[in-house]
């Protein structure tokens, strides 16, 4: 079964072109909510509190996401560390899902940091979501209600969107200059036709 990874800097839309390939029957994993789930788990909780102490806490002694992603996103070191508790577990749990998908064409994980956290090794293909950094910047404002510094804030730590572009196997171009689903549907028949590929050879 193949594994396709979908990536994209923030605003491009690479969630809204999953739920595309959800239609199309494609089981998606999105990754940067799964991670989210990790933060209860005690073992994890304990190695923020210890590298980014008590005061992500909140009064109900869980982690407030708010003040961690404060932290995280005016701090490249600090991301880094949070992203090296979080992704190796998010990687074995998108494992364990995948292998439940049996019967499934192929499976994807939705996830905006997949060359920046080291994982491109673990999927078959990689589809990019592309979207100029002007059009994501006013969408992020709208979606989540801040400001445009803290939108830029944000993307200075995923790599430019012409060379995340330029590693993937798939480009999808969401600025408005092409229709989205028709590219969608193109690479799902590639993708299909790959499938069908490697299981003839497997007879």
């Amino acid at each position: 079964m193949l594994k396709i990874g979908l990536t994209g800097n923030i605003g491009s839309g690479k969630t809204m072109v999953a739920g595309i390939f959800t239609v199309l029957g494609i089981p998606v994993y999105h990754a940067d909510e799964e991670s989210k789930k990790f933060l209860d788990d005690p073992v994890v909780k304990n190695e923020i509190l210890k590298q980014f102490g008590y005061g992500v806490l909140t009064n109900n002694q869980e982690i407030n996401r708010r003040s961690l992603a404060s932290i995280v996103f005016t701090d490249p070191f600090a991301l880094q560390v949070l992203n090296s508790i979080l992704h190796p577990r998010v990687m074995v749990d998108f494992r364990n899902w995948a292998g439940l998908q049996s019967g499934k064409d192929y499976v994807m994980q939705e996830a905006a940091i997949i060359f920046e956290s080291g994982f491109r090794s673990e999927f078959d293909y990689i589809i990019h979501t592309s979207c100029p950094k002007d059009i994501a910047i006013s969408r992020v404002m709208k979606r989540d209600g801040i400001d445009a510094h803290s939108v830029v804030r944000r993307m200075q730590f995923q790599m430019e969107d012409a060379e995340k572009a330029g590693m993937s196997d798939f480009v999808i171009r969401n600025d408005g200059s092409e229709l989205v689903i028709p590219q969608v549907l193109g690479i799902h028949g590639r993708l299909m036709k790959e499938k069908d590929n490697r299981a003839s050879e497997t007879k």
